[in-house]
């Protein structure tokens, strides 16, 4: 069956095909082939998985071309790690596809919509397999490529195409740093095959500083695909673009892939003197985990909260994966596909119903729409990290691998568990508690297509985790691991810690918001320089603005007039001369050649009808002409 792997992203990429020809012909308008390739393809995710779990692997390559008297290799692989990949991103993406129908239902780019979706998940899944860096690198430029048309779909919209841009723009910032690094081990080792590379960092062919510059480099482009500190700013922004596209962005594709990347690429981190590069990798991680915690506490934007939190936890992965706790960072990468899908899903049945995102503008929905209520509070659990729920499970893991590793990223992953459970709490305080706050809206539960899928994710951001329960002797540990970063076994007191941090999260928001035993706007007033430095994200926006696009800007338009006035001005004088010179040559020609020719021509002719009136045609005249001439020459003569 593994050898069969490659159909696995073939299937969604015919599907976009399938779309864009037939468009609106195509069954279900395009979302009944999209949804069923993306159910073909996780047919054969799971009958790999399940291969894979028996133990089989496969690997297989071909050469593509040849640089440098080097051969260039695509191809594929499936193992463990790549297994549990193609399962979250086929699983929640076909849910994501199924919930899209109610979703989208009545736009007018309907199909391009899942024409869009079906491309974006096989991009994902051309990575996922991928066995070197050029599959891989293929894959993560169609990713980005994705990610721009869907951000902004509604392009109609300014702060839709704006968002695109900015992602687009931001996230080509880390490839390129990315780029340079893939390049650099090309020239050292002469392969991009992982394998082969790990291999050569193993026999010290590939070591010290330069080792760690190319992992560095390498992670430059996890750093903007996952919206890590200081390429996050494009994720926010993301939120314009449909629900279901943040879904899949922001839970299984897209921002998975940076740490995924750190993950395929782990022994190059690893293997780094001292493990330089994988403390770098934790420390943007820590940092970007609390900052992201402090701005989503702040925000009344429903599908901004969620954005926030999303860049919070990809920190805990890179956090996880840094303080070497492999198996913790990969099963947390998991299970925050399913219950963060789930989020979004939900805020998304609740923004179908209300038509705004502001969660002050909601309350009451508890009872109106009791399936996404009940479902986004097990999302809630699952994300606050509150037992027996799949994010307490992979959470408690990393904090418990940074406890042992480093105090400080343990107090920045501690401190940002509490942040956690207080804004996804404050969320749903304020939207479905209280009363309805919005008196023109008429909120009504999501049919059926989207709820569904909400059961099934609640489902598995009840149970995913227990993959992780060290009752069971913690079978994803034994199934996705790397030598050399085990990780720390379950710690019973440990855990009570992580759920108390987590309860107190949850209790702090609702002493604040619900019981409203202390004041929200006393707690701003306390805070003060620290609250309107959140509430502006910490201006990483205006320091872009002023020390990179302004920048920019100014030299655009001074390289402008540089063309316009000098490079521009010397061709058009170029232009202008040369139109003097052609004028000046018609003058010569039509004067001075074709005067000759004309004085010539007119010579001939006037001596000719002078001329003709000799040639009579008479014997006799032409004896007198010559008697004449005779008497002429004979006067001549005698004259001499």
């Amino acid at each position: 069956m593994l050898q069969y792997a490659w159909v696995i992203p073939v299937l969604p990429f015919i599907g976009f095909w399938w779309i864009i020809f037939a468009g609106r012909r195509a069954p279900g308008q395009g979302a009944y082939v999209a949804i069923g390739a993306m159910l073909g393809a996780a047919l054969l995710s799971v009958a790999a998985f399940i291969e894979v779990l028996r133990g089989a692997r496969y690997d297989a390559s071909v050469v593509w071309a040849t640089v440098l008297n080097r051969p260039i290799e695509v191809g594929y692989q499936v193992d463990p790690l790549t297994s549990v990949m193609l399962l979250v991103v086929t699983v929640v993406g076909s849910l994501i596809f199924i919930y899209s129908i109610g979703y989208m239902q009545g736009d007018l780019r309907y199909p391009r919509f899942f024409a869009y979706m079906s491309l974006f998940a096989s991009s994902m899944l051309l990575l996922v397999l991928g066995n070197n860096f050029l599959t891989l690198y293929a894959g993560w430029e169609l990713v980005g490529l994705c990610s721009y048309l869907l951000i902004g779909f509604w392009f109609e919209r300014p702060a839709a195409a704006r968002a695109s841009m900015k992602a687009f723009v931001t996230t080509r910032v880390g490839d390129l740093f990315m780029f340079l690094g893939i390049l650099l081990i090309f020239l050292q080792l002469g392969t991009l095959n992982f394998n082969e590379i790990f291999s050569g960092v193993e026999t010290g062919r590939l070591a010290g500083g330069l080792l760690t510059l190319a992992a560095v480099l390498v992670f430059g482009g996890a750093v903007g695909k996952s919206a890590q500190v200081p390429l996050h700013v494009w994720l926010p922004d993301a939120m314009e673009g449909p629900t279901p596209v943040s879904a899949l962005i922001h839970a299984a594709t897209m921002v998975a892939a940076g740490v995924y990347l750190v993950a395929r690429a782990y022994p190059l981190f690893f293997g780094t003197p001292g493990h330089e590069a994988l403390t770098v990798v934790a420390y943007i991680g820590g940092i970007t985990a609390i900052m992201a915690a402090t701005i989503g506490v702040v925000q009344d934007d429903i599908k901004r909260v969620m954005a926030y939190s999303t860049i919070s936890q990809l920190g805990y992965m890179m956090m996880g994966l840094g303080v070497l706790g492999f198996t913790a960072g990969v099963f947390h990468l998991m299970t925050h596909a399913f219950f963060k899908a789930l989020l979004f899903l939900a805020a998304g049945s609740v923004i179908h119903a209300m038509h705004t995102n502001d969660i002050k503008q909601m309350g009451g929905l508890a009872k109106i729409m009791p399936i996404t209520y009940v479902t986004m509070v097990i999302g809630a659990l699952a994300l606050a990290g509150i037992p027996p729920f799949a994010g307490f499970w992979s959470k408690d893991e990393i904090l418990l691998e940074a406890y042992h590793y480093d105090q400080v990223l343990y107090a920045l992953g501690a401190a940002g568990a509490f942040l956690t459970a207080f804004y996804i709490f404050r969320m749903i305080i304020y939207t479905f508690t209280g009363s309805l706050r919005s008196h023109p809206a008429h909120p009504h539960e999501s049919p059926r297509v989207m709820t569904v899928p909400l059961v099934i994710l609640a489902f598995f951001s009840t149970v995913i985790g227990l993959a992780g329960a060290p009752w069971w002797d913690n079978p994803f540990h034994h199934f996705v691991r790397f030598e050399g970063a085990e990780g720390a076994a379950f710690d019973f007191e440990f855990a009570l810690r992580s759920t108390a941090i987590a309860g107190l999260g949850v209790l702090s928001a609702l002493v604040v918001y619900h019981w409203r035993l202390v004041s929200a706007a006393s707690l701003r007033r306390a805070f003060g320089p620290l609250y309107i430095a959140v509430v502006h994200k910490y201006y990483w926006d205006e320091l872009y603005q002023y020390a990179v696009i302004r920048p920019v800007v100014w030299a655009a338009r001074r390289l402008r007039t540089f063309d316009v006035y000098v490079v521009d001005g010397a061709v058009n004088a170029i232009g202008v001369v040369f139109v003097w010179f052609s004028r000046l040559y018609r003058v010569f020609d039509l004067y001075v050649v074709d005067g000759v020719v004309n004085l010539v021509a007119w010579t001939a002719k006037t001596m000719g009808g002078v001329l003709r009136y000799g040639q009579t045609g008479r014997p006799q005249n032409y004896l007198l002409i010559i008697a004449l001439g005779v008497i002429a020459l004979v006067v001549v003569g005698v004259i001499r």
